[in-house]
């Protein structure tokens, strides 16, 4: 079966008096509901390496195809619409919008891809809202929830286009033990749904929730494996 997700020779150099290398030479494929934690020292490239995957930045050497379709090459109107279309994002910080409703911050993603109506967007973000143990928060701004509650607003707002590919960038760092382990729980039940989740993270207990753990050290891959 095609990956969902596939980097060939993927890098990306800092330039300047001294070149900084964030990646170097990744090649991994990344199937269709699959949970991947990415691991390593910090300064490794774990999170440069998500971005590139995410289309957030763009390689200075390699390719990363979305269910095939290469994107070096795109503008960046084109990669902005793949990553609308493509991914989720959950960051260790939710950055919600303050002055917007929790709905409102889950509807932002739907109005910028602008495929559904007003009606269609509110309906959409409420179902997401209700599976997530939220729709009761619908109408709070985000300083009215907790750490928690924030976090899984953003896990809704990164399912509001219905991507296959949820990218997620330490998504506990900020939480404590009980709202982490919540986190854990909705990130495992995205791959049952069959979304595939990577996520980077110093966490061992959702490294160890993995099928699988790539470990990155100086922008290189030097383990990747299937975990039991």
């Amino acid at each position: 079966m095609k990956p969902v997700l596939r980097t060939v020779g993927l890098g990306r150099v800092l330039p300047g008096p001294v070149p900084v290398t964030l990646v170097s030479e990744v090649t991994l494929d990344f199937a269709r509901a699959s949970f991947s934690v990415i691991t390593g020292p910090s300064g490794s490239g774990k999170s440069s390496l998500l971005y590139l995957l995410g289309l957030l930045d763009v390689p200075t050497a390699g390719e990363v195809f979305v269910d095939g379709t290469p994107t070096a090459a795109m503008d960046d109107a084109e990669r902005t619409r793949m990553r609308l279309a493509a991914f989720g994002f959950v960051f260790q910080f939710h950055f919600l919008l303050p002055e917007f409703t929790v709905l409102d911050n889950v509807m932002l993603p739907m109005r910028q891809l602008g495929r559904l109506s007003a009606p269609e967007m509110r309906a959409r973000g409420m179902a997401l809202l209700e599976a997530l143990d939220m729709a009761e928060q619908a109408h709070k701004r985000p300083d009215a929830l907790s750490g928690g509650q924030r976090q899984r607003t953003a896990v809704a707002r990164a399912l509001a286009n219905d991507p296959p590919v949820v990218l997620a960038d330490e998504p506990t760092g900020s939480l404590d033990t009980r709202n982490a382990a919540a986190v854990f729980s909705v990130l495992g039940g995205l791959v049952a749904e069959g979304r595939t989740v990577i996520a980077v993270t110093h966490d061992e207990g959702l490294a160890g929730m993995a099928q699988r753990r790539i470990h990155l050290v100086d922008g290189r891959v030097v383990r990747d494996g299937m975990q039991e």
